[in-house]
């Protein structure tokens, strides 16, 4: 049996990721040959992520990335079983590897992302399964999102502190766009908005507020020529607290989104909100 060297160790870990002790073992267990022992310790990241892949990944961290023009941009959940790993530089930076393999390569799908290579002639698939093995938790992306603005247009990104709570936006405009874009993207994480405009709220939500609106005004005695007109009005507080651009300006409550907006010759486009989990 050779000896193992912690040169030949450290190599394998500084190769795998793996912890010394697994890397001292995998290399005794291949009676010192390199590439045997990385094929060990993929086996057994097989085996941790056949043993928990029933298990539940709802803890992680929302991550985004853009291109250097901001005319590109990506948000993506990534996720572990616990928030102990969710906070491990490890988990986190492997978490933005894949969040950046997303901007460069623009995957349609999930299919698609995970046949993509990823490093050291693996698969985004097979990493999954590697980093399971190495951590101990079933790891995996739960979804993600490429935005592409419009021209002229850029997207400004938001990470929540914590890593639980990620916006994209998408900004019209010339002067102030990223200090703009911010203030959106921490209205959107704060307050949840159902749209960006008006336009954007579904017609059957609507006109399930105005029943409710209706009925309750018919149920408190109103007259029957005036519940429309309640109704409307109805409407017109549920717009106010669920369309972004009709919100109070969290920063300043005494103007809208939309007036906060004007006044910087700006307007948002769209966004997209991932909260963990949600």
């Amino acid at each position: 049996m050779s000896t193992i060297s912690a040169k030949d160790v450290k190599r394998l870990r500084d190769t795998t990721g793996v912890g010394m002790m697994d890397c001292k073992k995998a290399l005794a267990e291949a009676n010192g040959d390199f590439d045997t022992a990385i094929e060990v310790l993929r086996k057994k990241g097989q085996k941790v992520a056949d043993k928990r892949a029933d298990r539940e990944a709802s803890e992680g961290v929302i991550t985004t990335a853009t291109t250097d023009d901001h005319s590109v941009a990506i948000i993506a959940e990534v996720n572990s079983e616990t928030d102990f790993v969710a906070r491990n530089d490890d988990f986190v930076g492997y978490a933005d590897r894949i969040t950046d393999l997303i901007l460069r390569e623009r995957p349609a799908n999930m299919d698609a992302l995970k046949a993509l290579d990823f490093e050291g002639g693996r698969t985004v698939g097979e990493s999954l399964i590697d980093m399971t093995g190495k951590i101990g938790e079933k790891i995996e992306v739960r979804r993600f999102e490429i935005v592409e603005a419009g021209s002229g247009n850029q997207i400004v990104t938001y990470i929540h502190p914590g890593a639980k709570l990620g916006v994209l936006v998408e900004m019209q405009g010339t002067n102030g766009v990223a200090d703009a874009g911010r203030d959106v993207a921490m209205q959107v994480a704060a307050m949840n908005p159902l749209a960006a405009n008006r336009d954007e709220v579904p017609e059957d939500v609507k006109q399930k507020e105005l029943e409710i609106g209706r009925e309750t005004a018919r149920n408190e005695g109103k007259p029957d020529h005036i519940l429309d007109k309640i109704a409307t009005g109805k409407l017109e507080r549920f717009y106010k607290d669920n369309v972004l651009v009709d919100q109070p300006f969290v920063k300043d409550s005494s103007m809208t989104v939309k007036e906060m907006l004007a006044k910087g010759g700006t307007d948002v486009v769209r966004y997209v909100r991932y909260g963990l989990g949600g």
